[in-house]
């Protein structure tokens, strides 16, 4: 393919089979990845840093639940409606869920100050916990754009629950795992800190003067 933008220009529907031109696959085979995608924060708590505090002023930050085209060690493309193609040579370390819970938890860590635990059993340390469900993690080839899309929700120990969707989306990309994969990052942390500045805020009972 002389360009990788034109990619998606050249669906050819044979069947219930699509080809995508160089940039993506349906197939999981093949040789594998010169190289892995991964997501890293922007944000780091320095070594030494410490918090400390009481399992009520604990946050436990689970996986988020994600459906099945996302919950894979590929990067999905969303050619239309009603078809999802891979992109080529991009392979995840593990599954962008659990890499996406390290991100937000520690963009909180930092952004906010609280005591966090993401950990693969938080519960047992915290009252309030951030669950959600990853609803786009990919590449959406009708726009050239990668989305993340995340539906959060936040529970207290006093039973309060709120929900919030976040979105970002970074258009112009090309449909490679070199250009796809760190722009998957920056919209993650994007994501992150949007979820960061809402958990800052004051709760709607406390804002309203209760």
């Amino acid at each position: 393919m002389s360009n990788p933008m034109t990619f998606c220009r050249t669906v050819a529907m044979l069947g219930s089979a699509l080809a995508l031109t160089g940039c993506v696959s349906l197939g999981g085979g093949g040789e594998p990845p010169s190289s892995l995608v991964t997501l890293s924060s922007e944000v780091t708590a320095p070594a030494g840093s410490a918090h400390a505090g009481t399992q009520a002023d604990t946050l436990a930050v689970h996986v988020p639940e994600a459906p099945a085209s996302i919950d894979v060690l590929r990067i999905p493309v969303q050619v239309d409606d009603a078809t999802i193609a891979y992109v080529a040579d991009a392979v995840w370390v593990e599954k962008p869920a659990r890499l996406f819970r390290r991100v937000v938890a520690e963009t909180i860590r930092v952004e906010t100050g609280q005591l966090v635990i993401d950990g693969d059993d938080p519960s047992l340390f915290a009252d309030s916990h951030l669950r959600g469900t990853l609803r786009a993690f990919g590449y959406d080839a009708r726009s050239s754009s990668v989305v993340v899309r995340y539906d959060a929700i936040k529970s207290g120990a006093k039973g309060n629950v709120e929900t919030r969707r976040f979105e970002a989306v970074e258009a112009g990309v090309l449909a490679d795992a070199g250009s796809v994969g760190p722009a998957l990052n920056r919209a993650a942390n994007d994501v992150a800190r949007q979820v960061a500045n809402w958990l800052s805020e004051e709760p709607p009972s406390e804002a309203a003067g209760e």
